[in-house]
């Protein structure tokens, strides 16, 4: 084949054109750090990068829900705790109010005191955390307790959330175990037996059975919410781990590695530098460069 000079021009052109090319990805790596600013540039890469992203996605939504479920665990074991040491001081008052010793107007004293307690616990059923009635299942908009009287029917589900993959976690305390009638009618009855002149040593050693079964239902859901928090807590590192994994893999995917792509940049330049060099040396001279 004969090569003319209009071949050569056109070579020279179309090779410096991709020169330009890869000049120009090359250039446009370093200044954004990534390997591809397009899915077409690998798509591949893109890909793999979209699936890592949904996954970092994911985890960091079961971060989130796990702050929520932290809120949860101790606003009502904080709320429990309460709980228990007012009916540990009811407890006290009746093994005094047992004495038979207390005449009916230290009995009274007592019954006004323990009163008190009831409203106490009442009020802690209602607790009100961000908005949200914390005792009364998923229905946290109405209060657990109305004027002393509980409405089961407005008693909420479970309150679940999802803290990894297919593994979800119940967030409240069942209140059905712990504010619920068997607590109010207890407290009830125990004042009536306080104001009742005619109750004795026995009557009030039926409180205090009652009361001890309270206290050991209370004290086995502050048992159960301990147990929670350590499993959440290593729920919570391994998910810390996935955001670093997932991160790094990101990162090994997209990133660019400065070393390599600084070194491509000094390549193509010298390619570039020699296609101009030679391509000013094939080029015939013309009439103007004599006439200069």
């Amino acid at each position: 084949m004969r090569v003319t000079q209009s071949i050569l021009s056109g070579n020279m052109l179309k090779n410096i054109h991709q020169n330009y090319q890869r000049l120009g990805k090359v250039q446009e790596q370093l200044s954004t750090g990534k390997k591809i600013t397009r899915p077409s540039d690998d798509p591949v890469i893109a890909v793999k990068g979209m699936n890592y992203r949904t996954n970092l996605t994911e985890v960091e939504q079961y971060e989130r829900n796990l702050g929520e479920v932290y809120n949860w665990l101790e606003n009502s074991e904080d709320a429990l705790e309460k709980s228990s040491d007012v009916l540990q001081r009811v407890r006290e008052l009746v093994v005094q109010a047992s004495n038979d010793t207390y005449d009916e107007k230290q009995r009274n004293s007592i019954a006004q005191e323990v009163s008190q307690l009831k409203e106490q616990l009442l009020s802690i059923a209602n607790t009100k955390v961000g908005g949200k009635y914390i005792f009364n299942g998923t229905n946290t908009q109405e209060e657990r307790i109305t004027n002393g009287v509980i409405d089961s029917s407005k008693t909420g589900k479970a309150v679940m959330l999802e803290i990894s993959k297919g593994i979800n976690i119940q967030a409240n305390v069942d209140p059905d175990k712990v504010f619920n009638d068997d607590l109010i009618n207890t407290l009830t009855l125990l004042v009536t037996d306080l104001q009742d002149p005619n109750s004795n040593n026995q009557s009030f050693q039926d409180d205090l059975t009652k009361l001890d079964q309270t206290l050991d239902t209370f004290n086995d859901e502050r048992s159960e919410l301990g147990a929670k928090y350590n499993r959440i807590e290593l729920v919570e590192y391994r998910l810390s781990e996935q955001v670093v994994n997932t991160k790094k893999m990101i990162s090994d995917n997209e990133d660019i590695d400065y070393e390599k792509a600084i070194l491509d940049l000094k390549i193509q330049e010298s390619i570039h530098r020699a296609a101009l060099d030679t391509g000013a040396r094939i080029i015939q001279p013309s009439l103007v460069d004599f006439l200069r």
